[in-house]
């Protein structure tokens, strides 16, 4: 007979932002890829056009991350969420473990699957107003309709070589529609 764990309640926003650590303390303390998380997050910077829009955006917002340490889309694609927040005094971010939260992972699947990272866009409510990730648009249509046909080994190497050439301009444009979308709402 297979014994039944008992049921654990979920954390609410709030309580799971508090208990989250801040992008830079996730990266000292990574186990895998910290020299290439360091890098990727010293190097990681805004156009004047992207540093204005995240600027502009009204409100206090809230960017929970799930991410893992080992995961290549996280690395090429948060530090580029923190320079938004670094342009704007009003927005914040933080990051939890994806496995030490799969209740909330298991919320926002991509695909069925449990891709990361995914960014949650809180208010200062904790109220969710969106959802970016696990890759942007453009790549993850890319990895879907001719990535697939590849090898693993040959298809990541298409994918790093992506986000190398892209230097984070969509997900930052991507992720900055989504707030100034969210912030008139």
């Amino acid at each position: 007979m297979i014994q039944s764990l008992p049921v654990v309640p979920s954390l609410s926003p709030r309580d799971r932002w508090n208990t989250a650590l801040p992008l830079d303390a996730f990266v000292a303390h990574a186990e895998m890829n910290q020299k290439l998380w360091a890098m990727t997050l010293q190097r990681a910077r805004l156009t004047e056009a992207h540093s204005a829009r995240a600027a502009a955006i009204p409100g206090t917002w809230h960017l929970l991350v799930l991410l893992e340490d080992w995961c290549g889309d996280a690395v090429n694609s948060v530090p580029y969420v923190q320079r938004i927040a670094d342009a704007n005094p009003a927005i914040t971010v933080r990051v939890i473990q994806r496995d030490a939260h799969l209740d909330l992972m298991d919320e926002h699947l991509t695909n069925g699957a449990r891709a990361i990272p995914i960014v949650l866009l809180y208010d200062a409510q904790f109220t969710l107003h969106g959802v970016w990730g696990s890759r942007p648009a453009a790549l993850q249509r890319w990895v879907l309709d001719h990535g697939m046909a590849l090898d693993k080994e040959a298809r990541y190497k298409e994918v790093r070589t992506w986000y190398v050439r892209d230097r984070g301009a969509t997900v930052v444009n991507e992720l900055l529609t989504r707030l100034e979308h969210a912030a008139i709402r």
